[in-house]
């Protein structure tokens, strides 16, 4: 079986489904008041926090995402101190 082709982005089109199925459904319930964060069950007011949730929940459900910059710079900084 043949090897599924990366995009210029570095996503496979398996994982550009999920992506795109995911943040539809999350910002759809953002833009209908019903996203909730996490255990706390907040209602959730921000846009990007919106955004975050999506990818977050498309990371789980398979789809080959990077991580955040933020994330990238903290793991960058955890192992140049340990060296």
């Amino acid at each position: 079986m043949a090897a599924q082709k990366k995009t210029s982005s570095g996503s496979t089109p398996r994982s550009k489904g999920i992506v795109k199925r995911k943040m539809q459904r999350t910002m759809d319930e953002y833009k209908h008041h019903e996203l909730e964060s996490g255990r706390g069950g907040k209602k959730v007011t921000s846009r990007k926090q919106a955004i975050a949730i999506g990818l977050s929940e498309a990371r789980r459900s398979g789809a080959d995402i990077p991580a955040s910059p933020t994330k990238r710079k903290a793991s960058k900084r955890k192992t140049s101190k340990k060296t």
